[in-house]
């Protein structure tokens, strides 16, 4: 599985760090609870400025996504591999670690954290203001992964694997963003551990083989 790094599309400095401390701020606070003058005062840059590259506050919040669009592009590539191969005795797996695990890698990357976990906001919680930009930027790459999903289980049926893409994407997210693992094992592991990964990606292809059945078979054991 190929690493890319996050290639700038920015214009100049001012305009590349004005975005990314607006990353870092909406992924900590939400869209509603960030300003355009908070960002302005922790980028270090007048307000107008703000307004001159980027427009309104959701001209901004679309924009970060606009910008990490092309890393989910490039993303396709290790899915459609992985779905050549999805009838392979560990072709399951192979289709998960090619979705999941570049999601995870995403948190580790100091230049790509803050994104990472705005990201994971909003698949978690679906606000409007991202709506667009998830539906252009990141849902062609969710459904690759349905469709690797499906040539690793052909009998199962669409909505079995709608329903197995957002049970993927609810599990990936809350191990993005989610700190409690630190309370719940008395601090015995730590928040967002990479070594983590591999156990994430077994326990979501268990949960898949033991969902994506045969929609045939199934319905016919609901109706006895």
């Amino acid at each position: 599985m190929t690493t890319k790094t996050l290639a700038p599309m920015l214009r100049n400095d001012r305009q590349e760090n004005i975005l990314h401390v607006a990353e870092r701020l909406f992924a900590d606070r939400g869209f509603h609870a960030v300003t355009l003058r908070q960002i302005a005062e922790a980028a270090g840059v007048p307000l107008a400025l703000v307004g001159y590259y980027f427009g309104r506050k959701h001209e901004l919040f679309n924009a970060i996504f606009a910008h990490r669009r092309h890393w989910h592009l490039d993303r396709a590539g290790d899915i459609d591999d992985a779905r050549r191969h999805a009838q392979q005795p560990q072709g399951l797996q192979s289709v998960v670690e090619a979705f999941v695990l570049p999601l995870l890698q995403l948190r580790q990357q100091p230049s790509a954290a803050a994104y990472a976990r705005l990201l994971a906001r909003e698949l978690l919680l679906a606000s409007p203001e991202a709506d667009q930009a998830l539906r252009e930027g990141f849902e062609p790459l969710a459904q690759r992964f349905m469709d690797a999903l499906h040539a690793a289980q052909p009998g199962a049926g669409h909505a079995e694997l709608a329903w197995a893409c957002q049970f993927t994407l609810g599990a990936v997210g809350m191990h993005l963003r989610d700190e409690r693992i630190e309370r719940l094992s008395q601090g015995r592991v730590r928040a967002h551990d990479p070594a983590a990964a591999q156990r994430l990606v077994r326990y979501i292809v268990g949960g898949l083989r033991a969902t994506l059945v045969d929609a045939k078979s199934d319905a016919a054991r609901l109706a006895r």
